[in-house]
């Protein structure tokens, strides 16, 4: 996938099937032949290198269709599964087969026919917003190339009585594959929903996730999002999470990223209406020679609304990571209340981190605060347990639990608190 001809030419075949969509992706694809995949010129992507990752001739699943029976991803399945609404994305196209919806409070189709349908105005005026945001090839490219993209829609009054699990599986036992999983969540008023996200492969050929979700919430409506990325050495991904609250709203995102190649994750909060509130938590477990770059951006439009984000990251070996923390207070966003903190630990001489978090403040009646922190482990907590008898390494994986708390505390469903900590304890034991 090294020029635009290659790409040009599998994008006519998806543009030559009949769709409503057709003018949306050329006007992407347009834009992704101007702008490219970016460079470390590019100052959003400073630190982390994505040009030769894309630079393959991979297959794309729009063009290339790849079977998948249930028993190849049973084990990637999440605790809870039976009492869950489970969406699977193979290859970055929505599966009705494999996919099960328990909850009448939730709608789930196609977003072509949300377009075409009585969600014609809500996908109309809030389908690709992201773009606003994200100036770049590489959100452009999911645009252009949407295909088995997916409307979920959660009922106005409602409460979804069953968490929604999202799996992103990626088939790579032939050959090295692009997935671009796209989705549109639109959470009506007084409505409230918990999604957990997930991302995992099939097979050892180098694999990439473009993936773009966009999220919509109204007036008293309540979202909580948990990102869990545990994927192999092989996989790279690029995941765009993006939160609008139109509406007096209640939004909170957990990132847990555990592994994977390169990683790139866009989080936005986009703050629209009076009192709304976002809370983004982020934790990020790397070693080997695994690359974790988390981009996010707080945008206080209105007054009265308040933020709060929270990113802690360990890293191990080789591994490198990134938080790139940015929040925009308004002219008229006045009585905002913003505060963001990002603290690491190096537990390796050749390991780093590149943080940088950024208050951009246009309003003069304000509270807001940020920080950043690095070091290694506290030599006379580490003195203290093993003065009481516990081994070195025991001590070590004690003291980065206690560390990791703060954000794994924020994980509402008790399973999928208790399964993420097993896997940062395994890690953690291993690594220590």
């Amino acid at each position: 996938m090294n020029n635009i001809s290659y790409l040009k030419e599998k994008f006519d075949e998806i543009q030559s099937k009949d769709s409503g969509l057709s003018g949306i992706r050329q006007k992407a694809f347009d834009a992704y032949a101007k702008l490219g995949i970016p460079t470390v010129r590019n100052e959003e992507w400073k630190y982390t290198r994505v040009s030769g990752i894309f630079n393959q001739d991979y297959k794309l699943a729009e063009i290339h269709p790849v079977s998948v029976e249930v028993e190849d991803f049973e084990t990637f399945r999440l605790p809870g599964c039976e009492n869950a609404n489970q969406l699977v994305f193979i290859n970055g196209v929505y599966s009705t087969g494999l996919s099960t919806i328990l909850s009448p409070s939730l709608s789930v189709m196609g977003l072509e026919e949300a377009a075409a349908g009585e969600f014609s105005s809500i996908v109309a005026e809030n389908f690709n917003h992201s773009a606003r945001f994200l100036k770049d090839g590489i959100n452009a490219l999911n645009t252009a190339f949407i295909h088995g993209a997916v409307f979920i829609a959660v009922k106005k009054n409602k409460a979804v009585e069953h968490p929604v699990y999202i799996y992103n599986i990626t088939d790579a036992r032939n050959e090295p594959v692009l997935s671009q999983p796209r989705s549109l969540v639109y959470v009506a008023e007084n409505a409230q929903v918990e999604m957990v996200e997930t991302y995992n492969t099939i097979g050892h050929s180098d694999s990439i996730v473009n993936q773009v979700m966009e999220i919509v919430v109204e007036k008293d409506a309540f979202v909580y999002y948990y990102k869990i990325q545990q994927d192999s050495s092989q996989a790279s991904q690029v995941s765009t999470t993006h939160i609008r609250q139109v509406g007096k709203s209640f939004a909170q995102a957990v990132t847990i990223s555990l592994s994977g190649n390169i990683v790139r994750n866009n989080l936005h909060a986009i703050l629209e209406a009076p009192f709304a509130e976002a809370h983004m938590y982020g934790l990020y477990l790397q070693k080997g020679n695994s690359h974790v770059d988390n981009h996010t951006l707080v945008d206080h439009a209105v007054p009265n609304c308040e933020s709060n984000e929270l990113y802690k990251g360990i890293l191990d070996d080789n591994s490198t990571g990134v938080f790139n923390g940015k929040v925009m207070v308004r002219k008229d966003a006045q009585k905002t209340n913003a505060f963001q903190s990002n603290k690491n630990i190096l537990l390796s001489d050749n390991a780093s981190v590149n943080t940088k978090p950024q208050l951009e403040i246009y309003a003069d009646d304000v509270k807001c605060s940020h920080g950043c922190t690095i070091g290694s482990l506290d030599p006379e907590g580490l003195f203290y347990l093993q003065s009481r008898g516990i081994p070195r390494k025991a001590a070590m994986a004690l003291l980065l639990q206690g560390f990791a708390v703060d954000v794994t505390s924020q994980i509402k469903p008790a399973a999928i608190r208790a399964y993420v900590e097993d896997m940062i304890i395994e890690r953690l034991s291993t690594e220590a």
